[in-house]
Formats: C-alpha cells, structure tokens, sequence
C-alpha cells in the first residue's frame, strides 16, 4: 500500500521528511529519551532514599545518644535513655532490655504514662517516616547525606557541621542564619516588603475616642510557701482561696498573677499605671482633652477554674486599695460576664432566626478563661460589639501587655512622635503588593518592644538576641531562639529611613508579632473576621493571622508601624512569677510545633505555600515530621536538665509534658483531625457572630423594639463591668 505523499521510497523515502526535519526528529527523540532517563533516574532515587530513610533516621538517633552515654540513674533517666535505644533500632546492643525496660515501667503506677508516651513514640515516629509524602525529596536526602557524613570516622569532631548537617534534617529554617545573619536580615525585609498603592484616607485622628484599648489579667493561686491566712486579702477570697487550692491546674500561662502578692509585683496595678501616666503625657502634649478618658477593657483568664469566681472581686479590692486612675474607663470581663454577653446575643439570633448551631452552646469560643487563643480572640471580637452597642465613635482596638508600658519621654526623643501620634499613621489600613504581587490590606498594626534594661541604649534595641554559647543537645534538634532573633532584628527594629522603606511608598508587613503591642480596625475585623482557635495556648498572636495570609482576593496583614515600641518590663517585677511558670511554658512550645504544624495544614495542605510566607520564626514550628522532632527535642531536653543538675525541673518537664504532649497528639491526628473539626465549628461560629452583629445594627437603625432591648440590656451590664 502507498501512501499519499510518501514518494516511492515508502513512508521515509525522500519524497516524505526531509534531512533537516529528520534531524529535528532525532533531537526531539534523544530529548525525549534523556527527559525519560532523568525521570527514572528521579523515580530510582526517590525509591532508594524513601526506602532507606528508617536506617538513615536510626543513624542519627544513634549518634544523638552518645551526648549522654555517662548518664545511668535513676530510673526515669533511663526511661528517656531506654527511648533512643529503641528509636535507634535493632542494631543498637540496647534495643531488646531497652524495650523490655519501657514495657515494665508502662506498669509502673507512678511513671506509666511516660513509659507508655515513650512506647507509642515509637510507632509514631516509624508512621510519620513511612508516611512523609515522596515530595519531600529534599528532606529524604538531607537524613541520607547525614546519616553518612555521621557515620564516617571523626567527621563529628566538628561541632558547627554537625550542627549545620542536624539542622539540616530537623530545623531547616536555621540554614544560613548563623554564618550569613546580615544578609539574611536583608533577605527577610526584602520578603515582608509591601508597596503602597493606596495610603488610609480616613486614618485614627482621635486615638482617646477611637481605640478601644484592651489587655488580658493572668491569675493563679498563691505560691504554696505562702499561708492564705497571711495574704493582705479580703476574708471572703481567703474563704475561696481555700477551696480553690485543692484544684487541679487546668491552664497554664507565662508569668500569671499569684492572688495576695504584692502591689510592687502586681501586673494588673502596674500595667494600667503605666497606661494611665501615658494618658497624662499625651495631655500634656495636647492629644487629649484635659477631661477626656480613654476605654481599657480587660479580660480575666485563670489558671484555676475556681478562680473566676473570685477574680472580679479580688482586682476591684486592689485598684481600690492602690492606685487611683484619673485618665481611663477600666472595665472587667470574667467568664461570666462573657457568658451573660453570649446568651444575650443567642437570645437575639435566635428571634432573628439566625442559623445557630450548637443550640444552647453556640460560641461558646466567646469567653476569656482557658488558652491563650480563648481572650485573644475575644479582646479582638468585643471591639466590634462594642462600636455597635456601647460607643460608635470606637474605630479600633490596640491591645497591650500589662508587663509593658509607653515610654513617652523616649518616643519623643528618638521617633519625634508620641504613642498617640504614632496610632495617627495613615498606613494603618492602607492597601498595597506584598513581595508576592498579591494584594493587601494593612487593616493591623504592630509595633514593637525594648526591654527595660536596654531602653538607654536606644529604643531601637532588640529585645530577643542570640546568646554566644554552646548550644545543648536539645537544640541540635530545634533551636528557635535563633530565627526569633533573625526575625526581631528585620522585622521589628526596621525604620522608614530609607528610598527602600519610607514609610509612604513602601513599607513593611509583619508576621512575627508579639501578644501585646498589636491593633486592628473594625472595620477589617468585621470584613476579614480573624480568630485564633480557643485551643492555641502559645504565639496566639501569630496563629490570628494564618489564615488571612493565604486564598483571599485581598489579604489581610499587619503594617510594621516604626517607632511605636513599649517598654518591656517583666524582668523588672514578675520574676518568681516567671520562674514558677518555667516548665508550663517549656511544655507549651513542644504544644506548639504539634498544633501550628496541623494548622497549617488545615489552611495550606502541603504547608509549603504558608511555610513561604511565615519563615523563618513563625514557620520554625510548622514542620513536615511534627512528632518526630517534638519526641527528640522533648527527649533531649529531659536529658539536658538532668545532666545540668536540674532534678526537680526535669521530673516536673517529664510528667506535665507526657500528659500534655500526649493529649495534643491525640488532638491533631487523624483525617479530619479534633483540631480541625474544632478549627472550622469555631469558624463557623464566629462567622455567625459578625452576622449578628450586622443584623443587630441594621435593626438598631430602624429602631426595632427587639434590638433596642437588646442594647439596652447589654449597656445596663456593661456598666457594670466597670471599676
């Protein structure tokens, strides 16, 4: 058969493709074959690597032991110890009595469930590995390249590559930050560079009426070396106190407030002090009325569940019995009062016929006692309730510290402006380009802090640093402290100074943002509606803006304001509160990596499009393999307090850590996990309240017999929230 075309030399006769198009054929062809090879080159690879990635892993943990093979008794070292043995596999001479040890312990009616948490460590480890998705190619080699490089004679002698190959596997967000600090600061102001198309319009021009002003009270029992009947207290809370004592410990903060200590050391006197002689500063410049006030609302969170019933009473007593504050309107929210709020609001949706699911328990996210991400939202909610019901002229809230305060003398003298002046920015609410090209709204602010001890240097000094000294085993596996460091310094010390950065043209979003020293305006607020889950107990002031940073039209974000920095002066008076607090918030950081590596999951899938915008601080806790580095850093970190002689603290890590770390692993796996089941009901909740709230002053405007009770009902309990 002859085919049209083809010639009488058959289909390649010369009459068909010419020598030139045959030569192009051939290029496609061998392109062809060498994509081919490069790709099952790329498939054998992948396979051999995946494949070998438990040997590789056991490598290294077999390296890791050897920071602590002097180490023996007692017995809950050699819990911690008889873990690695196991995580290094059957080749360890200890493996089989190692095991053996951890399953006689799990028994034991004292250490079963550390033993336990260590045996499920295991099988927790082993799934992630196997389970780690093949496009993690990178990870799986640097665990190959390591486990090699470990494995050869006195390569391990030197300390900063080995440092650089563990980081490499575990933290990679530290790769560059210790030899190339400089250039990674310019790298990172470069990422969070925002340029401004389009400057406030109507920016803060009365900050006294127009910010809502908010802070969180930290409370717990007094220290067990301090009998009540000597506490400088009412007798009715000495009566409570009593009660209360016999408790478990349901919470856990940084620094919180012992009822009964004294006056000098009481963050709630000193905070709203501080905020009170600012006020009067601000006077005396002209930026508010001789009579004006300014709205502080704080909430109530406590450590004790017992407490909430004495909280309001216990801080009226001191303010009254201390300080007199001529220039604020301080109002008090404990859980109940919250809950008087929230059925108010149900009672209203309900006649509305608002979808409120959950029935009785609808938001119940809307209170103020349990984790940190519970008041925080709540601080940021309440100021939408509040411009609808209580005051309108309120356009925002900024929330503080109560270990911080302004110092106005020194923003004066280095920035020219005041705290006032500061909140006056017209880039607070500005639209503009992030790095990415992706639109932005700076509907939040954030300033920054100075520690007490180096504000005579200069404002402009960072309050985290990276202290020279060797790090412990522990931080081989995770060291935060660093990226945190890296991040201050490019974030957070930046000044609109520059053709770069000149606060008109360009400025800069932030990410790493600390619990106080941040605002946001209402209206964003209500448009966005940004939370953090009620169950987040550290960096909830990171987690609020996760989801807002990813598959939104416009973003929201944080605009870096310059100059706007407050005095952080924890050390100075909260010290044994800070001290007995340690543990609590160690633990609370290992939480930490589990929950935020599951919220970015929840947002981002594959968490590599989030990673991209929050690195290097943010990111550093949400990590591919979670549960692997949570039990080597945990592991690690016991055996550290143990060798440095800390017995008592190590026992206490130990026991609230296995319970705390072993609930939050339950909380985050699974397919939909508790943690976003919990994620998008609350959601879905605080999207109902906005609703309300917009339904509610639609009514209000049309002078409807149920909404205006409704006002009024909310005023009238209102007023009687403040002190």
């Amino acid at each position: 058969m002859r085919f049209r075309g083809c010639g009488g030399s058959g289909l390649w006769g010369s009459e068909g493709i010419s020598p030139k198009t045959d030569l192009i054929s051939k290029e496609i062809r061998n392109d062809i074959i060498r994509n081919f090879e490069g790709e099952l080159k790329y498939i054998y690879e992948i396979e051999e690597v995946f494949s070998a990635m438990k040997e590789n892993f056991q490598t290294i943990v077999q390296f890791l032991i050897n920071f602590f093979r002097d180490q023996q008794d007692p017995y809950i070292i050699q819990m911690s110890l008889a873990f690695l043995a196991t995580l290094a596999g059957a080749t360890h001479p200890d493996y089989v009595s190692a095991r053996e040890f951890l399953e006689i312990m799990s028994k034991d009616d004292e250490w079963q469930v550390l033993a336990r948490f260590y045996l499920q460590g295991n099988s927790e480890i082993s799934s992630e590995l196997e389970n780690l998705p093949k496009v993690n190619l990178k990870f799986a080699r640097n665990i190959r390249e390591t486990a090699k490089w470990l494995s050869e004679a006195n390569q391990h002698q030197n300390h900063e590559e080995v440092l650089s190959r563990i980081h490499g596997v575990f933290f990679p967000e530290s790769q560059n930050l210790f030899n190339e600090r400089e250039k990674s600061i310019q790298a990172l102001r470069k990422t969070r560079k925002v340029s401004i198309s389009k400057l406030n319009s109507n920016p803060i021009r009365a900050p006294h009426q127009e910010i809502l002003f908010t802070a969180n009270v930290l409370l717990t029992v007094p220290d067990s070396s301090q009998p009540i009947e000597n506490l400088a207290v009412s007798e009715p809370i000495k009566n409570e106190l009593k009660k209360i004592i016999q408790e478990t410990q349901v919470y856990w903060y940084d620094h919180p407030i012992p009822i009964g200590v004294a006056p000098e050391k009481n963050e709630v006197l000193y905070g709203l002090r501080g905020l009170d002689e600012a006020i009067s500063f601000e006077k005396a410049r002209g930026y508010v009325p001789e009579n004006g006030k300014v709205t502080c609302l704080l909430s109530v969170s406590v450590t004790h569940h017992g407490l909430h019933r004495i909280a309001r009473q216990y801080l009226q007593e001191e303010l009254k019995k201390y300080y007199c504050l001529n220039n604020l309107r301080v109002f008090i929210f404990t859980e109940t009062d919250t809950e008087e709020l929230r059925l108010i609001l149900r009672n209203f949706a309900v006649n509305n016929h608002v979808n409120v699911k959950n029935g009785k328990e609808w938001l119940k996210t809307f209170g103020v006692d349990g984790e940190y991400g519970r008041h925080y939202s709540f601080l940021k909610a309440v100021a939408a309730l509040w411009q609808v019901l209580v005051d309108t002229k309120i356009k925002s809230t900024f929330k503080i510290d109560l270990d911080q305060v302004f110092p106005q003398k020194e923003l004066v003298k280095e920035t020219g402006k005041s705290a006032f002046e500061h909140f006056q920015s017209q880039l607070w609410g500005a639209l503009g380009l992030d790095s990415w090209g992706r639109k932005i709204e700076l509907g939040m602010i954030a300033g920054a802090l100075v520690n007490e001890k180096d504000i005579k240097n200069s404002l402009f000094t960072p309050d985290v640093t990276v202290q020279n000294r060797p790090l412990t085993p522990d931080e081989f596996i995770f060291y935060s402290s660093l990226p945190q460091a890296v991040s201050t310094e490019a974030e957070m010390m930046t000044r609109y100074n520059t053709e770069q950065l000149d606060g008109i043209k360009y400025c800069l979003q932030r990410i790493h943002v600390t619990g106080g020293t941040n605002g946001i305006l209402i209206d964003a607020l209500r448009r966005y509606r940004p939370f953090t889950p009620s169950f987040i107990g550290r960096a909830e002031d990171q987690a609020y803006i996760l989801p807002q940073l990813m598959n939104h039209e416009v973003n929201l974000g944080y605009v870096h304001k310059d100059g706007l920095i407050m005095r952080h002066d924890k050390e100075a008076f909260a010290q044994e509160a800070i001290k007995s607090a340690h543990v609590g918030k160690l633990v609370g950081d290992f939480v930490r990596i589990l929950y935020f590596s599951e919220y970015a999951r929840v947002i981002d899938q594959s968490i590599n499009g989030i990673k991209e915008k929050v690195d290097p601080f943010t990111g550093c806790f949400i990590s591919h393999i979670p549960i692997t580095v949570v039990y080597l850093r945990f592991t690690l970190k016991a055996l550290t307090l143990f060798a440095e002689k800390n017995d008592i603290q190590g026992m206490e890590f130990l026991k609230i850590g296995a319970q705390r770390i072993g609930k939050a692993l339950q909380f985050t796996q699974g397919n939909p996990s508790r943690f976003q089941e919990a994620y998008d009901n609350e959601k879905h909740e605080w999207d109902v309240y906005y609703d309300v709230l917009q339904i509610l002053q639609a009514a209000l405007r049309k002078k409807e017999p149920l909404a205006v009770s409704i006002k009024e009902s909310i005023l009238k309990f209102i007023s009687q929230t403040e002190i």
